[in-house]
C-alpha cells in the first residue's frame, strides 16, 4: 500500500475516532443535562443556620450552580451528574483521533513529496488537527462537554466531506506554489482557522449562559406577527429548566475571557496571513494587493475581528454583544473557505 492510500485510510480512522467522541460528549451532556433536570431542588440546598443560644435549623438558601467550582475545583465537584465513563472515552477518542490524523497528514507529505497544505483537502485536514489539539489543551484540566460536542461535529463533518468532496491525489503542486511561503502563509492561516474554531465553539456557550445568567431570552418576549413561532420554540429557552446544566460550566465571564485570548491569538496569526499573502503576490504577480475575492474575504474577516477586539478592549463591549462579532467572523472565515474558493473565479482558484 502507498503512503497517499495509507494517508487517506488514517483519515477515515480518525473521523470514527472523533464521531466516537462527538457520541461520547453527547452522552456526557445528556447525563449532566438530565440530571440538572431532575434536581429541582438543588436551586435550594439545604443550610444549617443557628437558632437562638444553642439550637440549630435547616433553612434554604440558593444555590445556583457553582460557577467558581466549576472551573477552580475537580470534575465531579464541578460536574455533578455527569459521565465519568462517556468522558474518559471523549478524551481517549480525541487523544487518538489526533494521533491519527497527524500521522495522515505526515505520509500525505510524504506521498507527495511537499509540505502538504496545498489544496483544499490538505487545508482541511491540517486545520482539523489544529482545533482539536487546541480543544484538548483546553480541556486538559475539566471538560466541558459542550465545548466537545461543537468543536467535534465540526471536526467529523469537516474531514468526511473533505475526503469526499476535497480530495485529491498526492501530487506535486503548480510552479507557482512551490515556494517556501506555502508553507509559512497558508499554514499560518490554517492554525488561526484552527483556533478560531474553538474560541467560536465557547462563545456560544458564553452567550447561552449568560442568557441564564441573567434570566434574558430572545424568545422571552414577543416577536409580534411572529408570536407563533416563538411559542412553538419557548421551550427551547436557555432560561428553562431544560438548560439548568447550564449552571455546572464555567460562568459567561471565564468563557468570555477564554474566547477573547483565543480569538486575540488568532487574530495575530491572520494578521500574519494577509501580511504573509501580500508580499508572495508582489514577489509571484508583481503587486501587493489585487483585489483578488480571496484577498478580499481574508480581509474582511480580518475587520470583523479587528473590529471586536477593538470593542472587547477600547469600548468595552461584552457578553452577547462581543460574542456575536465572533460568530461573523468566524462565518467570514468559512465562507472564505468554502463559497469564496468552490464558487469565486479568482487568481488563487488554481491552488483548489
Amino acid at each position: 500500500m502507498q503512503a497517499g492510500d495509507l494517508s487517506t485510510l488514517l483519515v477515515w480512522a480518525a473521523a470514527t475516532a472523533f464521531l466516537v467522541a462527538l457520541v461520547a460528549y453527547t452522552v456526557d451532556l445528556a447525563r449532566l443535562a438530565d440530571n440538572a433536570q431532575r434536581r429541582p431542588a438543588d436551586e435550594e440546598a439545604p443550610v444549617p443556620a443557628a437558632v437562638g443560644a444553642g439550637g440549630t435549623t435547616t433553612t434554604l438558601a440558593p444555590r445556583r450552580g457553582g460557577t467558581d467550582s466549576a472551573i477552580a475545583g475537580t470534575a465531579s465537584d464541578a460536574a455533578p451528574g455527569r459521565s465519568p465513563r462517556a468522558e474518559g472515552i471523549a478524551r481517549s477518542t480525541t487523544y487518538l483521533g489526533i494521533a491519527l490524523l497527524f500521522a495522515a497528514i505526515v505520509l500525505r507529505g510524504i506521498a507527495a513529496g511537499r509540505w502538504p497544505t496545498a489544496n483544499m483537502y490538505e487545508f482541511t485536514l491540517v486545520g482539523v488537527l489544529v482545533a482539536t489539539t487546541v480543544l484538548a489543551v483546553v480541556q486538559r484540566r475539566r471538560v466541558i462537554a459542550f465545548l466537545g460536542v461543537v468543536v467535534m461535529g465540526i471536526a467529523t463533518t469537516a474531514l468526511v466531506v473533505a475526503i469526499e468532496s476535497f480530495y485529491v491525489r498526492a501530487d506535486e503542486v503548480r510552479p507557482a506554489l512551490q515556494n517556501y511561503w506555502l508553507v509559512l502563509h497558508v499554514g499560518v492561516a490554517i492554525i488561526a482557522t484552527g483556533i478560531f474554531t474553538v474560541a467560536f465553539a465557547a462563545a456560544v456557550l458564553q452567550v447561552m449562559r449568560y442568557g441564564r445568567e441573567t434570566d434574558r431570552t430572545h424568545l422571552g418576549h414577543s416577536w409580534k406577527r411572529a408570536d407563533g413561532v416563538r411559542q412553538a420554540f419557548s421551550g427551547l429557552a436557555v432560561t428553562g429548566p431544560r438548560f439548568r446544566w447550564l449552571e455546572q460550566v464555567p460562568d459567561s465571564r471565564r468563557l468570555e475571557a477564554l474566547s477573547f485570548r483565543l480569538n486575540a491569538i488568532a487574530f495575530v496569526l491572520w494578521t500574519l496571513t494577509l501580511i504573509g499573502g501580500a508580499v508572495w503576490a508582489e514577489d509571484a504577480w508583481g503587486r501587493y494587493w489585487n483585489w483578488d475575492p480571496k484577498e478580499v474575504g481574508t480581509f474582511v474577516a480580518w475587520v470583523v475581528y479587528a473590529a471586536y477586539l477593538h470593542a472587547r478592549t477600547t469600548r468595552g463591549w461584552s457578553g452577547r454583544k462581543a460574542a456575536y462579532f465572533v460568530f461573523a467572523g468566524y462565518a467570514c472565515v468559512i465562507a472564505n473557505f468554502t463559497v469564496v474558493n468552490l464558487a469565486i473565479k479568482g487568481l488563487h482558484s488554481y491552488a483548489f
